[in-house]
């Protein structure tokens, strides 16, 4: 995804930054160009910046009830005032290898609370993520939403599992799952995403941030940090 912003920004750059390079220092276009192919760390940089700044810029579209979760669906805890909120897939392998580092965050932050938003857009995934919102309802949603993505890609096999250890309510859960409640929290989920500028799963609000991709946990706490 860098690489592809870097991509892009070679053409603002020369419009850009060559023309503040140029007016502020009198050079022309080949030298602005000798000075950036001899500066190459400033690209990165302004793909990083024009990230950062786009994603704010769409963040601010969206009202903080994102950071509102669908009631139960919330791992940590449910009263922090650190707020990491995540749209996630059952389906989605860069998903699954989150899991540690986030739970990792959590155990070394009691303040820290995550709203989990589900967003299925994987094939076979939908059924999972209602079937997550039961949960929730239930008041299980971290025993399943770890079950879940322990067993492995949702199938219904792997879906009863992980409801069996959550100890769900199987005929109140599987209501829930084919209710309008459900629908329209996933339809909500998928809006959001939207607004967003969020292509996959995992994507993250941490701050002032949207942050799309499997990222270090470093990177997360540092926009919590921020914000603080």
């Amino acid at each position: 995804m860098k690489r592809n912003l870097v991509t892009a920004l070679l053409a603002l750059v020369f419009g850009f930054l060559g023309a503040a390079i140029w007016s502020a220092s009198g050079l022309g276009n080949g030298q602005t160009r000798e000075y950036l192919v001899s500066n190459p760390d400033i690209l990165p940089e302004m793909a990083e910046a024009y990230q950062r700044g786009q994603a704010s810029d769409r963040l601010a579209q969206v009202d903080d009830s994102v950071r509102e979760a669908f009631p139960g669906a919330v791992l940590g805890n449910p009263d922090g005032s650190k707020v990491l909120v995540k749209f996630t897939d059952y389906g989605c392998t860069y998903c699954r290898q989150s899991i540690a580092q986030i739970d990792a965050m959590i155990a070394a932050d009691p303040d820290l609370k995550i709203v989990v938003r589900e967003w299925p857009i994987f094939d076979g995934s939908e059924q999972a993520a209602r079937m997550a919102l039961a949960a929730a309802r239930q008041g299980k949603y971290p025993a399943f939403y770890h079950a879940m993505f322990e067993l492995g890609p949702p199938s219904e096999t792997t879906i009863a599992q992980a409801a069996r250890i959550a100890q769900l309510d199987m005929e109140a859960a599987q209501r829930f799952a084919a209710s309008e409640e459900a629908t329209a929290e996933l339809a909500r989920n998928m809006g959001l995403a939207r607004t967003l500028g969020f292509s996959g799963t995992p994507s993250w609000i941490a701050g002032d941030e949207a942050i799309e991709g499997l990222v270090p946990a470093a990177r997360l706490q540092d926009a919590l940090d921020s914000e603080a």
